[in-house]
């Protein structure tokens, strides 16, 4: 049972190919498909934090494999719909440094403090299925305005920061009081 959710976030790990693939496949109908595999991988993502609380089989692996799951979808999806001329460019620069200060900050919190990197709080969880519901909507309904998709995609990245913010004060409270125990 201790392993279930690191496979389940390997499998989360190689959605993302077959999502990619899906995407840009030029079957007229098959982007429901590549919605589906987002879904799917969305869904996997509560389901292996969900597990591994429940009964407690976060491992380090997990905490590894989970985040990069993770961050290789949002990522993705992100590309293939800029790509797709649907959103911006800076879009994905602005979503990729973000997660690239998320992995950061996580990784410096444990290395430098010697604890646990944080768990996800409601507004992470909040802004993941914000930014879910918004890309599925940009790319199920592509006649949407460009204007709206932006707007969308921007509401759910200030979101997204917010989160960020609040990661950011929960790295900054836990190095305090590490360095007040120590």
């Amino acid at each position: 049972m201790r392993m279930v959710p690191n496979l389940i976030s390997i499998f989360r790990i190689c959605l993302v190919p077959v999502f990619i693939v899906l995407y840009f496949s030029d079957e007229r109908d098959i982007k429901i498909y590549a919605v589906s595999v987002y879904a799917v991988a969305t869904f996997s993502d509560f389901l292996d934090g969900f597990m591994a609380r429940r009964y407690k089989a976060s491992t380090n692996l997990g905490k590894f494999l989970d985040p990069l799951g993770d961050k290789m979808m949002t990522i993705s999806v992100m590309t293939c719909i800029t790509i797709d001329g649907l959103i911006p460019i800076w879009a994905v620069l602005i979503a990729g440094t973000k997660e690239v200060l998320m992995a950061v900050g996580g990784f410096v919190v444990h290395k430098v403090a010697h604890v646990e990197i944080p768990a996800s709080n409601l507004i992470g969880k909040t802004s993941t299925v914000v930014f879910f519901l918004v890309c599925v909507t940009i790319m199920l309904f592509k006649d949407i305005p460009r204007e709206i998709a932006v707007w969308m995609i921007t509401g759910a990245m200030v979101l997204m920061f917010v989160a960020l913010a609040s990661y950011i004060n929960t790295y900054i409270t836990v190095m305090k009081n590490r360095n007040k125990s120590g």
